[in-house]
Order: structure tokens, then C-alpha cells, then sequence
């Protein structure tokens, strides 16, 4: 499998990253020690098992349904330090406040799905930590299918038509096999950021 270069920290993968306007891949966006760290200060927080996967909310719950929002624990230090940074870096207009942390063990995935345009502002991003795992790219009216290996580290910016026109999701399977090399699944950690209008 092609490795990424160790000089393009912030550039996408052309070779592999679909042609989906909107659609940025960023990987090596933190370094191991940061994911660590994270992974660290996620555990240390409660996690809620009303899915088939473990989540944590910050700043707005929802029920993934079409209920409104509600307001809940403010972004931590540590996810507010992620967020200032995709700011800071031009990844997202603003510092997001909302946040929803998801575990997925092996064999766990999510459904396609465009996160709700009635709630969450244009851009949404998601960092990996831990597991590598591929992410299925779906075009709403086509069904055109499209795949993107990501690795640990690295974040996923939709914006445009990869947010409004394209439903992404994780098959719930427990490896994922690319360019003829097949790659056990392990524990995975997505912090996925959004920003939601005052309330």
C-alpha cells in the first residue's frame, strides 16, 4: 500500500482520494503522541449505550431522528483545543461547537448518511484515531459508490456537494480489503466536528 509522504502533512492523496468536490483528505494531521493523548482523554469521559456503538455528545445532543437539538456538556478542553486548530488552519469557517465522539470495534459501522442540513452548518470533519477503516462515499441520486481508506491521524473536511449531495458511511464488516491487501480491523475512534447556529 502507497505510504504517504512524511512532507505533505497537509495535502490530499490525489491517487486515492475520490473526485468529490467538497471532499479534502488530510492525513498525518496529528502525531501519534496526540492521538494517544486523545484517545486518552476520551476514555477518561463517559461513554452512552443507547446505540449499537458507544457515543459521546458535546455541545448539542441529538436523537438521529428529526427532533431538535438540545443542548448538553460544552466541548472539553481537548476537543476545544482540536477545534480552535481546524480553525486556525482554514479547515473550517469557525470553531465548531458541537462534537460527537463514536467507537467502533470491529465488525461495527454506520449507515450512509448526509449529516442533518436542518441542524449543522456547511462543513463537517471527522479525525480517526486508532483503527485504519474505509468510508463508503454514496451519490444521492445516482448511487454512484465511491471508497476511501483512512488512516489513523488523518481527517475526512466535507464541505459543498461532498456534504449536501453525497451520503458517507462505514460498513460494518471486520476488515477492509484494498488494492488486494486486506486490513484487520481494530478499535477505532472518530471525533466528528460541526458547528450549530445560537440556539
Amino acid at each position: 500500500m502507497k505510504k504517504q509522504s512524511l512532507f505533505a502533512e497537509f495535502e490530499d492523496d490525489e491517487s486515492n482520494v475520490p473526485a468529490i468536490p467538497g471532499l479534502q483528505y488530510v492525513p498525518d494531521f496529528l502525531d501519534r503522541r496526540q492521538e494517544r493523548d486523545l484517545i486518552a482523554h476520551v476514555d477518561s469521559n463517559e461513554w452512552l449505550d443507547d446505540l449499537a456503538r458507544r457515543v459521546q455528545h458535546y455541545g448539542f445532543k441529538y436523537d438521529y431522528g428529526h427532533g431538535p437539538l438540545r443542548k448538553t456538556n460544552p466541548l472539553p478542553q481537548w476537543a476545544t483545543y482540536v477545534g480552535k486548530r481546524l480553525q486556525e488552519e482554514k479547515f473550517m469557517p469557525q470553531v465548531p461547537n458541537q462534537l460527537i465522539v463514536n467507537e467502533y470495534q470491529p465488525g461495527q459501522g454506520i449507515s450512509p448518511h448526509v449529516d442533518r442540513e436542518d441542524q449543522f452548518g456547511e462543513t463537517v470533519i471527522s479525525l480517526s484515531l486508532g483503527s485504519q477503516i474505509t468510508m463508503d462515499f454514496i451519490k444521492k441520486d445516482t448511487r454512484e459508490k465511491v471508497s476511501l481508506l483512512l488512516d489513523p491521524r488523518s481527517l475526512v473536511v466535507l464541505s459543498g456537494e461532498a456534504r449536501h449531495e453525497w451520503m458517507h458511511g462505514i460498513p460494518g464488516r471486520l476488515s477492509d480489503e484494498v488494492e488486494g491487501e486486506r486490513i484487520t480491523r481494530t478499535r477505532r475512534v472518530s471525533l466528528t466536528f460541526r458547528t450549530v447556529e445560537s440556539k
